[in-house]
């Protein structure tokens, strides 16, 4: 799909009405949060810095999904379709929230996070309390950002909830979305649980796990959920959600397998990561998947999960990924991936929906970043 001039002017008034309902659902909550003093309004102030002004991408899609379903059609609940891409975007917040606490990341983007943001004023105040003592109390400072962190992950999923509880509309229709929101925090956990255990060593590290994983915690909640709501929002056949929820789960397992790719091989300055934090985490991919199963297994393995890897040793390591044919069958399963995405398309999908998601597609596709 080519992107003229009226999609982007309709993409900008999409974006400016999402980031107008977030403005208000964390508004009014950090204006309730001064009432428990200063450090709690805190939260939601560094909070609302990081939701606004992001991609949207998950609104957008349920938007331009909501929309297209209804073109040349009275639109219903198009306000209230707004209300849940807004809190569908604080839920993505609050699952990069936890999953920072987990991994230990003060840093995304290239700034600091919102834990990263309260370690660094936590540690003023600590020095300012201390000064001309030994520091011991540095710990101190990132047990209390992270708990910061936590916390506003459980607040956001709270918020989320009631967004959806209290959107305006007929009882059924409510349940369902409901229901819907309950399956991807399920399916969202139990992925980013296979993938600490993974990490972690307690499950094995097999392809397939690794996909399920991948499923589960990218794809569910990043495509199928908005895809899903749309098409109960605007009323669509139970055949129609069920098609656009396959179509975005080929989707969002591709995007994550190229995630992947440009974790280990992309180029930093374009995709704003450590080029070798993926390695250097002992991250379990569908790239190591592969690689354990070659002969080249045993020059990687030593460097594998190595914290204090080195450039040198990380490029050795990228290397053997290249010669052991692991960047290209992982690349084999993207082109996999797309190409059940395009026969989902060939479905009971309409047209003009068709239209959004190969419009999507091709945003992903050759992405840096």
């Amino acid at each position: 799909m080519t992107i003229t001039s009226s999609t982007v002017r309709s993409r900008t008034d999409l974006c400016t009405a999402i980031e107008n309902e977030l403005s208000g659902l964390i508004g009014k909550r950090a204006s309730a949060a001064t009432a428990y003093g200063p450090d709690f309004a805190r939260l939601w102030a560094l909070a609302g810095q990081n939701v606004l002004g992001g991609k949207f991408v998950r609104p957008l899609l349920l938007m331009e999904t909501y929309d297209a379903l209804h073109q040349g059609q009275e639109s219903r609940h198009r306000e209230t379709a707004i209300s849940i891409a807004a809190a569908i975007e604080l839920l993505h917040y609050a699952f990069l929230l936890h999953d920072d606490v987990i991994d230990g990341d003060l840093v995304r983007r290239g700034h600091a996070n919102l834990i990263g943001s309260l370690l660094a004023e936590a540690g003023e105040t600590i020095r300012d309390e201390t000064a001309g003592a030994d520091g011991t109390r540095a710990g101190s400072a990132l047990h209390w950002a992270q708990t910061g962190g936590i916390l506003m992950g459980d607040m956001l999923l709270a918020a989320t909830h009631q967004s959806f509880a209290r959107a305006d509309l007929p009882h059924e229709l409510r349940l369902r979305l409901l229901d819907l929101l309950e399956h991807t925090i399920n399916e969202t956990v139990a992925g980013e649980q296979l993938d600490v255990g993974l990490g972690d060593g307690v499950i094995a590290p097999d392809l397939q796990t690794i996909l399920v994983m991948c499923g589960y915690k990218t794809a569910t909640y990043t495509f199928e959920l908005p895809l899903r709501a749309a098409a109960t929002l605007a009323g669509a056949d139970f055949a129609v959600e069920n098609a656009l929820a396959t179509a975005g789960r080929h989707l969002g397992l591709a995007f994550q397998l190229q995630d992947d790719l440009l974790s280990t091989f992309g180029d930093p300055r374009r995709h704003g990561k450590d080029p070798f934090s993926d390695l250097r985490e002992g991250k379990e991919t569908a790239i190591i998947a592969h690689a354990r199963t070659t002969t080249a297994w045993p020059d990687i393995e030593p460097f594998f999960g190595r914290s204090e890897l080195s450039v040198g040793d990380g490029e050795h390591v990228r290397r053997h990924l290249t010669r052991c044919g692991a960047e290209a069958f992982v690349q084999g399963l993207i082109e996999e991936q797309m190409q059940a995405f395009n026969h989902q398309l060939t479905s009971t999908i309409p047209v003009s929906v068709r239209n959004v998601l190969l419009d999507l597609a091709g945003q992903l596709e050759g992405r840096q970043s």
